[in-house]
């Protein structure tokens, strides 16, 4: 299988190599991120998107924009840092991933020894470190997550959730890849997920170039097909997990999740332990990002709608843990009730 790597350092280690996933499917083209502006221009603009990946590519992204100040005072440069983790924070708040990541390495620069070089390289070991881990977890994801699936089974998923919004496999494509590899055959429904098109942009694109066999749908034609056609299973990414298990994910998955429960289908969320948030009780607490309206009222640049109408347009909505059959992480199948105010790892 061919598997795509989303988020990796450049050849000289200085900077950020990504997959410029507003590109997809038409071009495969990579971009570096070496400048403060280039990383919170990547993140906001969705250049690099998913949960994990923005994490990691925040993480690294910092590190690459302290990169040539190796000679700073070390009191400057972590003060430098803090205010360039701020900037990046702030691009997608939603995601926990990404504050999760940064804090990581402003607290090993904050620990290391030494002059502000040694510093940075604390810091890059660190994001090396939460890259690494990510690789890890999504396996173990697709370790336990495999054990829902057999021959044949059909799959629902919404938005991207693979190899392009993680540092490895991904979360909820991640047992459909440990399937492939042991030779399990599943069949993938994909919500094309508007208003930017990522199930159908990325998702169909991933999974079709890894040889799975993979069928685009409109968002409002999933309740359908799950009544005419059937589907065993449906399996989530997600953004941020509340410590009741109410899952942020992007836009359109509480729509899935309610015609899931109508239907009988099993509706499973899949992320690593870093988009479980202890320190938010609920879903009600959790800030929903609002994106540009002209996202909605046009695709590729072409209007959909005319100029100047209102639209709505949060990036991501709250399915009530109520509706959530299973979730996985890296450290197993968790069931209701949902309790992880102890379930973070550092």
């Amino acid at each position: 299988m061919k598997i795509i790597q989303s988020v990796r350092w450049t050849d000289d280690g200085l900077g950020v190599r990504i997959i410029d996933q507003r590109l997809l499917p038409a071009r495969l083209v990579e971009r570096e991120l070496r400048s403060l502006d280039d990383v919170t221009d990547a993140i906001r603009t969705l250049a690099v998107r998913g949960a994990p990946a923005i994490g990691i590519a925040g993480a690294m992204g910092l590190v690459a924009v302290l990169a040539p100040n190796a000679k700073q005072r070390r009191d400057t440069l972590l003060a430098d840092a803090r205010n360039a983790a701020d900037a990046i924070r702030a691009t997608r708040p939603t995601a926990v991933n990404l504050s999760w990541a940064l804090e990581r390495v402003l607290a090993r620069a904050s620990q290391a020894d030494g002059d502000s070089a040694a510093t940075i390289a604390a810091m890059r070991r660190e994001a090396t470190a939460i890259l690494d881990e990510d690789r890890e977890m999504c396996r173990r994801i697709g370790e336990h997550g495999v054990s829902l699936l057999r021959d044949g089974t059909r799959v629902l998923t919404h938005c991207n959730a693979g190899a392009l919004a993680t540092g490895g496999i991904g979360t909820a494509l991640a047992p459909i890849y440990v399937a492939a590899e042991r030779g399990i055959t599943v069949e993938v429904f994909v919500d094309e997920s508007r208003p930017l098109l990522q199930g159908s942009r990325l998702t169909a694109w991933e999974l079709t170039r890894a040889g799975i066999p993979v069928t685009v749908l409109t968002d409002g034609m999933a309740a359908s097909l799950m009544r005419e056609r059937g589907i065993d299973l449906c399996v989530v990414g997600a953004d941020r997990i509340a410590a009741n298990g109410d899952v942020a994910n992007k836009i359109g998955t509480y729509g899935l999740a309610i015609a899931a429960r109508y239907h009988d289908v099993p509706f499973v969320v899949a992320a690593p332990t870093s988009t479980l948030d202890p320190s938010t009780k609920t879903g009600e607490e959790i800030i929903i990002e609002e994106r540009g309206a002209d996202e909605v009222r046009c695709i590729g640049g072409v209007a959909t709608a005319p100029a100047g109408v209102d639209a709505y347009n949060p990036a991501f909505d709250v399915t009530p843990a109520s509706l959530v059959s299973t979730i996985i992480t890296d450290v197993g199948v968790h069931r209701p009730p949902y309790n992880f105010v102890s379930a973070r790892t550092s």
